[in-house]
C-alpha cells in the first residue's frame, strides 16, 4: 500500500533502518484506527537496530501481540525454548487493555500496559498492517530522544 508519498510499505521495509524523522512523517500520513478494528493476532517487526527496544525484542524471541478484546490484550507474545508461542506476562509485567487515546492531536487505538507506564499507539498502513509507536515515561521509551516504532501484520482473528 502507498503511504501517501508514493512509497509502499514493502519498499520502506526493504530499505531497512529508517530515520526517526521518516517514521514520524509516515506516522503523520496514516489514518487512525478504532479498537474494534484491530482485534486479532498480529505478528510484529520493526525497522532495524537504532533503538534498544529492537535488541530486547530480538533477544526475547518476540513474535507479536494479540488483541482478543478491549479488556484482553497480550502485549508480548514470544517463542519459548521449544518454539511454542506464549504470552510473557513476567517480562511485560502483566498484560494490557485497549483504549482510544489522543496522541499527537489525534485519537487512535492504543494499548495500555497493565504493569508499565507505557502506551503503544496504532495507525493503519493497510487492511492487514498497523504502524505502532511506543510512548510513555521517557525513561522507559525514549532513546536519544527518539520513540520506538514497530509494525504489526494481521495473521488471525481474535480467539
Amino acid at each position: 500500500m502507498s503511504n501517501g508519498t508514493g512509497t509502499t510499505f514493502e519498499q520502506l521495509l526493504a530499505r531497512g533502518e529508517m530515520a526517526s524523522a521518516e517514521l514520524d512523517a509516515l506516522w503523520a500520513s496514516l489514518p487512525t484506527v478504532r479498537v474494534d478494528e484491530i482485534l486479532g493476532r498480529w505478528k510484529g517487526g520493526d525497522f532495524g537496530p537504532g533503538h534498544p527496544t529492537h535488541e530486547l525484542l530480538k533477544a526475547s524471541k518476540w513474535y507479536g501481540k494479540t488483541f482478543n478484546s478491549a479488556e484482553d490484550a497480550k502485549p508480548l507474545i514470544r517463542y519459548d525454548e521449544d518454539g511454542r508461542l506464549f504470552s510473557d506476562t513476567e517480562t511485560a509485567h502483566g498484560e494490557a487493555s485497549l483504549w482510544e487515546v489522543e496522541f499527537r492531536g489525534e485519537v487512535t487505538a492504543t494499548m495500555v500496559y497493565d504493569g508499565w507506564p507505557v502506551l503503544d499507539h496504532f495507525k493503519r498502513i493497510d487492511q492487514r498492517t498497523l504502524l505502532g509507536v511506543m510512548n510513555g515515561k521517557s525513561n522507559r521509551v525514549l532513546f536519544e530522544g527518539k520513540l520506538y516504532y514497530f509494525f504489526l501484520e494481521l495473521v488471525g482473528d481474535a480467539s
